[in-house]
């Protein structure tokens, strides 16, 4: 059974609340699903996973929350080493900041890139302005998302 890591980022819960809305459709989709909220990037490099989902919430002016930072000062210090990643990312913002919406998802996705990793499709930004549940914007997006070709589960 293909295995899927939900690393969450949240302040609030709003993103944690996507990834637990989310992963029955992968888990119904055939992979073994874990989320978790205190990542470390032994999750995506030791242990790795066949996907990843970030789901990423900003904080302050384009910060990541508390829960993440640790997750990005490993990745920040580790020389090019996760050409075997595979993700997806959901960053949550709000348009109202504006250089820094969705500033966390947004860093990572470029920190991830530096090191390698292969983003699979574009990256979900969902606007706290525009949508209220963010699962309603997420929802739709994964089951795209699984529904790509290259995910399918043999």
């Amino acid at each position: 059974m293909p295995t899927l890591k939900i690393l969450v980022g949240t302040m609030y819960g709003g993103a944690l609340d996507v990834a637990e809305q989310v992963k029955p459709l992968f888990e119904e989709a055939g992979y073994d699903v874990s989320v978790l909220e205190n990542p470390s990037l032994a999750d995506v490099s030791d242990d790795a996973p066949d996907l990843a989902l970030f789901c990423v919430s900003t904080t302050g002016s384009g910060d990541f929350p508390g829960n993440f930072v640790s997750f990005v000062r490993e990745l920040q210090d580790k020389s090019p080493g996760l050409g075997h990643l595979r993700y997806g990312l959901i960053a949550l913002g709000d348009s109202s900041y504006g250089d820094t919406f969705c500033g966390a998802g947004r860093r990572l996705d470029q920190l991830l890139e530096e090191q390698g990793a292969t983003r699979l499709d574009d990256r979900l930004e969902i606007d706290a302005m525009e949508t209220f549940m963010a699962d309603d914007e997420a929802l739709p997006w994964v089951e795209g998302w699984i529904s790509r070709q290259d995910l399918k589960v043999a």
